[in-house]
C-alpha cells in the first residue's frame, strides 16, 4: 500500500514546509535573501530532525541543481581517500550552478586523517563550494573544524509538533486517527519527526481487518497493539493507584508491566504525560478544554473523576517530580522497574 517511506513521501520541500525549526530556517531565509552565504556550515541535531532536507532546501533556495549536489554519508565513506577525492572534485567548477553543495552526513565518523584532509579544504575552499556537515554528536567533531563554520543547532521534535505532522499525513493517506493515538505514536517518535512517520507506516500497513480490508478509523488501542507500547490500562492503573493511595495496587501494576516486557522507560513517560494533564486539570480547570486535543476522551472523564476523588492532595506537583525524578533515574538502575516503585513509595510516604 506504501511503496514510499512516509517519511520521504512527506520531506519537506521547501523552507514553509520544515517544522519545529524556525529559528535556523528565518536565518537561512535571510542569507538567501541578502546573498550571505557562507563557504561551510554545521548542522548539529539528534535523529529526525530535518537536517539534511533543510540541506537540500538550503542548496536549492541558493539554485544549486541536481547536476551540482553532492550528498556524502560520512559513515561509510570516512577514510583520507575519499575526502581527497572529494577535494579534487570541488576544485572542478559546477556544471549549471553558481555554486557546488557538498552534505556530509555523520560527518563525525571521519577518521583523523580525514578530518586532516577536510580541514586544509575548509581553510582555503574554492569560491563556488559551499560544505554543509551535519552531525547528530557534535562532541566528536574537532574544534577545529566547528571554528570555521557556522553552526545551527536543530531541536528535538515536540510531541505536540510530531502529533499534528501524524494528524496530517494520516489524513493525506486517507486514514483517520483520534487525539490519543497520534499522541501515542509521537512520544514514539522520541523527538524525531523520522521515527514518528515510521511508527505512523507500521500502524497504517497493518491496519487491516480479519478479511485483509483496510480500517480507516485507527484508535489508540490499535496502535498499541501494533507498536507493543504500553497498555492505557496499565498507565491508568498506576496513576489510580497514586490517587487512590493504594501502594499494593501500584507495585503489582508495574510488575504486570514487567512481565509484559515493557519498556520501562516508556512506561512511565507515558504516566508522566497523563499525571501531569490530571495536575493541570486540579489546579487550572479552566484549561480543560485546551486538554481535549492532548487525550482523548475516555481518558479525559478518567483523569477528571480521579481529580475530583483525591481529597488527600495526592496528585500534585510534588508527586509529577518525584515521577521526573524516576525518569532520569530509570537509565542508571539495573532493575527497570526499581524506580517506579520507589516512586511509588516516596509519593505515598511509606518509607
Amino acid at each position: 500500500m506504501h511503496d514510499l517511506a512516509l517519511y520521504r513521501k512527506y520531506r519537506p520541500k521547501n523552507f514553509s514546509e520544515v517544522r519545529g525549526q524556525d529559528h535556523i530556517v528565518k536565518v537561512l531565509e535571510s542569507s538567501v535573501e541578502t546573498n550571505k552565504v557562507s563557504h561551510a556550515y554545521l548542522f548539529v541535531g539528534s535523529r529526525g530532525t530535518g537536517k539534511t532536507s533543510v540541506a537540500r532546501i538550503f542548496a536549492k533556495e541558493i539554485g544549486v541543481s541536481e547536476n551540482d549536489l553532492y550528498e556524502i554519508d560520512a559513515a561509510s565513506n570516512r577514510g583520507i581517500e575519499d575526502i581527497r577525492a572529494l577535494r579534487d572534485g570541488a576544485r572542478v567548477l559546477p556544471f549549471d550552478s553558481k555554486y557546488k553543495v557538498y552534505i556530509i552526513d555523520e560527518v563525525h565518523m571521519l577518521s583523523k586523517d580525514a578530518w586532516g584532509a577536510l580541514l586544509k579544504t575548509l581553510e582555503e575552499p574554492p569560491k563556488h563550494v559551499i560544505f554543509i556537515l551535519a552531525t547528530t554528536e557534535v562532541h566528536k567533531v574537532p574544534e577545529t573544524i566547528v571554528s570555521r563554520c557556522q553552526v545551527f543547532v536543530f531541536r528535538k521534535a515536540s510531541d505536540l509538533a510530531s502529533k499534528n505532522m501524524i494528524l496530517e499525513v494520516a489524513k493525506k493517506e486517507g486514514f483517520e486517527l483520534n487525539a490519543g493515538s497520534a499522541e501515542l505514536m509521537a512520544i514514539l517518535g522520541d523527538g524525531s519527526f523520522r521515527d514518528a512517520l515510521g511508527t505512523l507506516q507500521k500502524v497504517l500497513n497493518f491496519s487491516v481487518d480479519k478479511k485483509g480490508k483496510k480500517i480507516s478509523k485507527i484508535t489508540r488501542e490499535d496502535v498499541e497493539k501494533i507498536t507493543g507500547a504500553p497498555k492505557t490500562l496499565l498507565v491508568n492503573d498506576f496513576i489510580s493507584a497514586i490517587a487512590e493511595k493504594n501502594l499494593e495496587n501500584g507495585i503489582t501494576t508495574v510488575r504486570k508491566a514487567a512481565a509484559e516486557s515493557m519498556d520501562m522507560k516508556l512506561y512511565l513517560k507515558l504516566i508522566i504525560e497523563k499525571f501531569r494533564v490530571a495536575v493541570i486539570l486540579k489546579y487550572a480547570p479552566k484549561l480543560e478544554k485546551e486538554m481535549v486535543g492532548d487525550l482523548g476522551e475516555e481518558d479525559l472523564e478518567f483523569l477528571k473523576g480521579l481529580v475530583k476523588e483525591d481529597k488527600e492532595g495526592l496528585l500534585r506537583s510534588k508527586a509529577l517530580s518525584i515521577l521526573l525524578e524516576a525518569y532520569s533515574d530509570i537509565d542508571r538502575a539495573f532493575v527497570s522497574e526499581l524506580p517506579l516503585e520507589l516512586a511509588l513509595v516516596k509519593i505515598l510516604s511509606k518509607e
